[in-house]
This record gives C-alpha cells, structure tokens and sequence, in this order.
C-alpha cells in the first residue's frame, strides 16, 4: 500500500541512468512514495541529466575536478541535499566512492545497487567477473552504503541464472531488468518505515520469501 507521504529523495548519477528512469517511472505510476528533489552528477554530459529534464526533474552538475578532496566534494554534495531537505540518498550509477562526510550526513540513508551477488563480485566489472568465474547463478543487489567498496547492509536481491551462452553484455541485460525491479521495491520499504539494521543484517517488517523455494542450474534430471 503506498502511504500519502511523499519520500524526498536526491539522487547521484553518472551515467545513462536507467535506474533513475526505473525510479521515476515508478513514482509516476503511483508505486513508489518518493519525490526526487534533486537529481546531482558529477560527469556534465550524463545522460541521466537528460532523463531527469525531460521529467522537469531539477538537475545540478557538481564537477569532482573542481574540489581539491573528496571531502570537499561531498561536503558540496550534503550543502545542496540539506537545503532540498533530502532524506534518502539513491545512488544509481554514480561512479564515485563516497566519504564519512556524506554517510554521517545521512547515516543508513544512502542506497545503491550493484549489478552482482554481494559479497560476491564487487568493485567494476562484475557482470564480467561473474562470466569469467564461471558461476551459475548472479544477480544484482540494493545495499546501504558503508565506508567500504560495495561492502554495505544489504537490503534485497535478485537472482538470474547465467546462461553457457552468456557473454558479459547479455548477462548485463538480464541484470539491468531485474534493477530496474528490485531498487523501486527498496525505497518504498523504507518510505514505509518497514526497514531496520542489527549488526548490520537488514531486516524488512513483513517481509516474505518462499523458504522452499530452490532454483538449480542446470536444471536435475531425476535427482
């Protein structure tokens, strides 16, 4: 059920920004509780930016050349977050590593995906990684952002199953569906209060999953 409050959000960009299209796609249709306040990049020509225009999405292009620290650079980032009154932090394709200065700003309110299995595969590349390695299922999982390098809480998952045939850009495909899924479902768990963190394992009031549901790949044959 979406609640009549509406979430204010800024997000991060960098590049096409699918995620973001997912995002507002989902708050136009009524699914999702958020109000995007702020859509920031730190690459000019990001598509996202476009993505954003054309919704009449504020948009605001913060150049990481232009400041001597990362530090800095987040501090800039929080400035413009605070005074649109931001409460959740979505990152969705921003290619930087953020500092304490923007996770103390925003303690456990800053998400982001990550097109593999956490822990598994993280950092660039992991579609890549996951076909190199040969495993037989990946996926893409939405986490709340931590000191490390896609190290943080995790929130939920999706699984697809990784084809022989699969090359990195097909993977990638198969993934990018299921982000597009799964990231909406996150933020409207946390416009409706249903999330809380313990040592960090994330725990989503109501939340269900089938406990006997098994996938294999390749599939048994009389076993």
């Amino acid at each position: 059920m979406i609640m009549n409050r509406k979430l204010p959000i800024g997000v991060l960009v960098s590049g096409s920004g699918s995620n973001l299209q997912s995002i507002i796609d989902h708050i136009e249709r009524g699914l999702l509780g958020a109000e995007i306040k702020v859509v920031i990049s730190n690459v000019p020509d990001a598509y996202a930016l476009e993505r954003a225009r054309k919704h009449h999405l504020p948009t605001l292009v913060i150049r990481h050349e232009d400041f001597e620290t990362r530090e800095a650079f987040d501090a800039e980032i929080v400035r413009v977050f605070k005074s649109a009154d931001v409460e959740l932090v979505v990152m969705a394709g921003f290619m930087r590593i953020i500092t304490p200065v923007l996770l103390d700003a925003y303690p456990y309110r800053v998400m982001n995906i990550h097109p593999a299995l956490l822990p598994s595969f993280r950092g660039m590349n992991a579609q890549r990684q996951a076909v190199d390695y040969g495993v037989r299922f990946s996926g893409c999982t939405v986490h709340f952002v931590d000191q490390g390098v896609d190290s943080g809480p995790i929130i939920i998952q999706a699984v697809v199953p990784v084809l022989d045939e699969d090359t990195e850009e097909t993977l990638s495909a198969r993934i990018l569906k299921e982000e597009h899924r799964i990231y909406p479902q996150a933020i409207q768990f946390f416009v409706e209060g249903r999330i809380s963190v313990n040592n960090r394992r994330v725990r989503i009031r109501d939340g269900k999953c089938d406990e006997f549901l098994t996938v294999h790949n390749p599939a048994l044959s009389g076993f």
